[in-house]
């Protein structure tokens, strides 16, 4: 009997695995296509950027709610909330570059494909590899909040420069929390398909800006 016990262990913390892994993708795919729609409806509606204490009042509202009830449905609803959310403060930040730039539509598009393929780069890579990348955690969480502070103060200041710079430093920061996240779910340290949705969702979104401001700096046609 112990033997059995041994060895349908292994099996069950594998499928398990690969449950938590599954239902990731699944909501994942679920809610960039729900911000895609609310970012497309922002844009028809030609609406105004919500202002950068609408946006962190939601958007770290919204996350908490969403972390507090990510064991029960209201999980779901929160999370659902808050890509649909950050995909209406996504719309006036692409109709800006397209009315900003003759190229504008490359730029998104651009933007996009090249977030598509870091993504699908990096996830295949740790998925493959099976690397733990929980070394990364420490780096990750300090490195994200100087870069945070650094671009409030580039807004703040009207710094180019240390805006670009933060933006150069945010898709290094995301590509490493893809890795990161995705390494967590393989070994079973997220087990929770919400917070390792919303975590990859927010790495996706941010490398999407991040590439766009700098392809709007050096490939942008005025």
């Amino acid at each position: 009997m112990r033997l059995n016990t041994v060895t349908t262990r292994p099996q069950a913390s594998i499928l398990a695995t690969n449950k938590v892994l599954k239902n990731t993708y699944l909501l994942l795919s679920m809610t960039l296509l729900f911000s895609a729609l609310t970012a497309g409806l922002a844009m028809a509606l030609n609406l105004p950027p919500l202002g950068m204490i609408v946006t962190l009042i939601g958007y770290f509202g919204l996350l908490f709610l969403t972390s507090k009830f990510s064991n029960s449905a209201w999980g779901l609803v929160f999370v659902f909330a808050l890509t649909g959310f950050m995909g209406l403060t996504l719309g006036p930040i692409i109709n800006i570059y397209l009315n900003a730039f003759s190229n504008g539509h490359e730029l998104v598009m651009t933007a996009l494909g090249g977030t598509g393929v870091i993504f699908l780069g990096l996830s295949a890579y740790a998925l493959t590899s099976r690397k733990d990348f929980s070394f990364l955690g420490g780096f990750l969480m300090i490195g994200i909040l100087v870069a945070f502070l650094a671009g409030i103060g580039a807004i703040f200041f009207a710094i180019p420069a240390l805006s670009l710079a933060v933006s150069a430093m945010f898709i290094l920061l995301m590509s490493g929390m893809i890795l990161f996240q995705t390494s967590a779910i393989i070994h079973g340290g997220e087990t929770n398909y919400i917070l390792a949705t919303i975590s990859l969702y927010i790495s996706i979104y941010n490398l999407f800006l991040s590439l766009l401001q700098i392809l709007g700096v050096f490939g942008g046609d005025d």
